[in-house]
């Protein structure tokens, strides 16, 4: 029950798994949430055991309050609340013209209102203990824009603008709170496009090449480290120097 026990949601692949292979290797339970694929959740489930973590899979739709408060209400079976990991998010993209508002209501609902109702469920446990750490992830679109994604662009800047404010609110209670903005990273998002789309993206990054999603997995541990201690409201950017 001493253990430190980090939620991340939207866990069971790419950029996700990646983050909770890393934490349960550092020694952390990770809770994972997950909305479709229970044998996807197994298999990660079972893939970390074997390297000797702890990993809890747990369906739950962050959209929903109840779900966010049953993801904690299992957690603290493992011990201390300790970090989050906004990770959950989708895509829907389309020009604005043509984007439906089921569209945008999508993208929003999952990608920023789910971030707000999972962190208001975890940081109860954190500011009652007065220790814990918060990472959202966003996106470089989040800072820049991208056309075809209003609505993904506008959540991710939405998680900035979250970041920032909650920092504040929170910092006086020992509770840190920061974001992580990816650029193209090998995921099964990025693997949808094009081949003439990647080529055009690689040549707007400077270190010539899409991001490995443990390489964004690696900068998240660090923020829910103990070793980021006096890090809080900062926005890192992890895109090989992408030029928009």
């Amino acid at each position: 029950m001493n253990k430190k026990v980090v939620i991340v949601t939207g866990a069971s692949r790419g950029i996700g798994a990646a983050i909770s292979k890393v934490l349960a290797n550092l020694n952390y339970v990770v809770v994972g949430t997950f909305v479709s694929s229970n044998e996807t959740a197994v298999a990660l489930k079972n893939e970390i055991e074997e390297l000797g973590g702890t990993y809890i899979p747990v369906r739950a739709d962050v959209r929903v309050s109840s779900d966010c408060e049953n993801v904690v209400a299992e957690a603290l079976n493992y011990g201390q609340v300790y970090g989050l990991v906004n990770n959950a998010g989708i895509t829907n993209d389309n020009l604005l013209l043509r984007m439906t508002e089921e569209n945008w209501r999508s993208v929003i609902d999952t990608n920023l209102t789910g971030a707000f109702l999972m962190t208001k469920a975890a940081a109860k446990e954190m500011i009652k203990n007065r220790e814990g750490s918060i990472v959202n992830i966003s996106s470089v679109v989040g800072l820049y824009g991208n056309a075809g994604q209003v609505n993904y662009s506008a959540s991710k800047a939405g998680l900035i603008g979250f970041t920032k404010s909650l920092a504040k609110e929170l910092g006086q209670r020992n509770v840190r709170v920061n974001a992580v903005a990816p650029g193209f990273i090998e995921t099964d998002m990025t693997s949808k496009l094009s081949d003439e789309l990647k080529e055009k993206a690689v040549q707007s990054i400077y270190l010539k090449r899409f991001g490995r999603a443990e390489e964004v997995a690696e900068v998240v541990a660090f923020l829910i480290s103990e070793k980021s201690s006096y890090i809080n409201g900062e926005i890192i950017e992890v895109s090989g120097g992408i030029a928009l």
